[in-house]
């Protein structure tokens, strides 16, 4: 076996969820390369076992000890081919964003200050400010647990949608992501549409037609930090909940008696995406506590970890606003979060 491949048992799980909670799992395997993958799946098959496959850790949340195996990925190394660009599944999310700008190549700035690893980009299909990954997703290389062989997966075989993939239902532990390369542009779009990157570009009097790719970096970043809190200081799982995508009836039928009511329309004219967030405000949980778990108080879709908090505090709150902003809108909010 790898001296790399780390294989640990009885391993606390408090370094590898953003959350801040000190859960543990019976035993802990990381890789390092696509040999130690396939190693990895030859002792999942071995030893019959429950096992999940982790990231870094930003969309997990631990509600108690796992009893079975953890599997994470190491497996670093960015490189270029033209304008494609293939990163190790354990690479951080941006700090490939930024490599990819200092290559010139152009697409992924508005996902910028993400966080996780590339592996859970092509888990999730992340997406923020009117981009999802799956936009300049090409190719996904992963060992298959039940054979070991290397396979090499298309992006049109994913079935994405929004923060949805196979990967996350009928591939879900099949594969042990290694790599995912990229297709990106050689000449930059800027995409200013969304959120308000706009309005914050005009505040520093950079005009649309002169914007730079790292000035909507920069700005998203910046947006990001003043919105979102550094989980080492305060636990959190960055936006717990997904935005709803609703018929357009029942938009206009809330958009009728909530004329301020924010709204994003989608790729299918059927539909419109209403922010969580805002719902959540309007029910009056911005800033409040349950417990020693609480609803930040500048971003409404983020719950944290006051202190102290366990698991099953943190689904306590999820499932009293979930409760809230259905009693009110009539729409079921659902949680990005893997909740284990």
């Amino acid at each position: 076996m790898s001296r790399m491949l780390k294989d640990i048992r009885d391993y606390s799980l408090l370094k590898h969820n953003t959350f801040a909670i000190d859960a543990k799992c019976n035993r802990y395997l990381e890789y390092g390369s696509i040999a130690e993958a396939q190693q990895v799946a030859e002792i999942l098959r071995e030893a019959q076992l429950p096992y999940i496959i982790i990231g870094g850790g930003s969309n997990l949340l631990l509600t108690k000890d796992y009893e079975g195996i953890v599997v994470r990925s190491a497996l670093k190394g960015v490189s270029f081919d033209g304008n494609r660009m293939m990163c190790g599944s354990g690479e951080v999310w941006d700090d490939v964003v930024a490599q990819s700008l200092q290559h010139e190549l152009y697409g992924l700035e508005n996902l910028s200050l993400i966080p996780g690893e590339v592996g859970a980009s092509a888990v999730q299909n992340i997406g923020a400010y009117g981009i999802d990954a799956q936009t300049f997703l090409e190719e996904i290389y992963a060992v298959e647990i039940e054979t070991g062989k290397i396979c090499t997966i298309p992006m049109t075989d994913c079935k994405y949608g929004y923060r949805d993939s196979r990967f996350k239902h009928e591939w879900k532990n099949k594969y042990l992501i290694c790599a995912v390369t990229y297709s990106l542009s050689k000449v930059f779009f800027p995409r200013l549409g969304y959120g308000n990157i706009r309005a914050e570009l005009d505040k520093r009097g950079i005009k649309e037609d002169k914007v730079t790719a790292q000035q909507v970096r920069d700005v998203i970043i910046e947006i990001r930090n003043a919105k979102l809190p550094d989980p080492k200081v305060l636990g959190n799982g960055g936006s717990f909940f997904m935005n709803p995508i609703v018929d357009v009836e029942v938009y206009e039928r809330l958009a009728s008696k909530y004329p301020d009511m924010p709204h994003y329309l989608t790729t299918d004219e059927t539909k419109v995406k209403i922010p969580a967030g805002w719902m959540i405000e309007q029910c009056g949980w911005k800033g409040k506590t349950l417990g020693r778990a609480g609803v930040y108080e500048k971003q409404a879709l983020v719950l944290v970890n006051r202190g102290g908090a366990t698991g099953k505090e943190i689904v306590d709150l999820c499932n009293a606003i979930r409760v809230d902003v259905f009693n009110k809108f009539g729409i079921m909010i659902q949680p990005e979060v893997n909740i284990i």
